[in-house]
This record gives structure tokens, C-alpha cells and sequence, in this order.
């Protein structure tokens, strides 16, 4: 997704991005309503880009089937453009499952601890989220622990069978003992290079 952040500067009427906090699981529930609530509550000339930052995964099933996923970039928290006043601001606070903005405590108003005062996001911090959503190298997610039996698929030993001895997962690595010349050898994988056998 390309992204203009040219013209976000720190007038008030410029759109800026903010970090919404939700409910584990939530965010396509939260997007898809808060589209609909800011055209209800007319709006939606100012909440104009909600996104889910997610990259392409692949999981790896546990009968060695790979099924095609999206990996959410930052689980729990949901990317908004929007021009920040009183009526954006409870647009979204009242939307079901939403916690909160992301931002820094404020005390200076007086109200009780828990308020939240919205920070948008640099343009650092907008660039670098949606780089790392744009970079399509696939996130593998294995259904794998130690002592289960697997497969090597690709690479030098491609058809050994082996059981896994430690799972790195966000390393996407994995090391398991293999039959080589008739001794158990400690071998580093990729997920990607083995399946699981039942």
C-alpha cells in the first residue's frame, strides 16, 4: 500500500495517523464498523483510512497441508487517518471493542488517570509499518513442538526424517535430529524445508 504522508504537517486539519488500540482479534470487526459509524455519524469526511497492517503467512498444518494466511503486522491495534477533534475522537472511542488511542497519559486536564491523550504516529514510524506490510516474504507458522516427527522437503536433506528437538518460531527455524550415515544429527531447518508427519 503507497501512502502519502507529504502533507502532514502539525496543523490541526491535517489528516495524521493514529495507533487505535482493540480487542485481541478484533480488527476486522472494528474497521468494518467504525467504516460504517463514521458515515452514520458524518464523519467520515474525517476519519478518512482505517487499515490492518498485515503481511502474507503461510501455516503449516498439522496433517503437512499449508494453508494460505494473513499475519497481522501489529495484532491488537488498528491504524487510523484522521483529522483529530472531539467528534472523530469519540466516533472511535465508542466503537464496540475499541480500548483505546495510543498516546500518553494526561493529567493537565484534571480528569481521572486512564485518559488517554491521542499521539499521532511520526512519519518514521507510518513509513516503517507499512514497508513491513508491503515486504511479501511470506511469515510461516508451524503447528510444531519438540518430539514430533518430521519431513524434510527441500534442501541437502531433502527425504531424511527426523523429530524436532527445539522450534525457533520467530526465527522461522527449527532443529531437529536426523539419521545421517546412521547417527542422530542435530540439523538446522527452515519451516519452510519440512512437513509433519502424524
Amino acid at each position: 500500500m503507497t501512502t502519502n504522508l507529504s502533507s502532514q504537517g502539525a496543523n490541526t486539519n491535517i489528516a495524521r495517523w493514529y495507533a487505535i488500540q482493540v480487542a485481541s482479534s478484533c480488527e476486522k470487526k472494528v474497521k468494518a464498523t467504525l467504516e460504517q459509524r463514521s458515515v452514520t455519524l458524518g464523519v467520515n469526511n474525517r476519519i478518512i483510512e482505517i487499515e490492518i497492517p498485515q503481511t502474507p503467512g503461510i501455516k503449516l498444518k498439522k496433517d503437512g497441508s499449508r494453508q494460505t494466511t494473513e499475519e497481522k503486522v501489529f495484532p491488537g491495534y488498528v491504524l487510523v487517518r484522521m483529522i483529530l477533534d472531539e467528534d472523530t475522537m469519540m466516533a472511535v472511542k465508542s466503537t464496540p471493542n475499541v480500548i483505546n488511542f495510543v498516546g500518553a497519559e494526561d493529567r493537565s486536564s484534571g480528569r481521572s488517570r486512564g485518559h488517554i491523550k491521542p499521539r499521532p504516529l511520526s512519519r518514521q514510524e507510518v513509513n516503517r509499518i507499512f514497508k513491513r506490510a508491503s515486504e511479501k516474504k511470506a511469515v510461516i507458522k508451524l503447528d510444531l513442538e519438540e518430539k514430533d516427527r518430521i519431513i524434510v522437503t527441500s534442501g541437502p536433506f531433502k527425504d531424511f526424517q527426523g523429530e524436532v528437538i527445539e522450534v525457533s518460531g520467530e526465527r522461522n527455524k527449527l532443529k531437529a535430529l536426523l539419521s545421517i550415515f546412521g547417527r542422530e544429527t542435530p540439523v538446522e531447518l527452515e519451516f519452510s524445508q519440512i512437513n509433519k508427519q502424524n
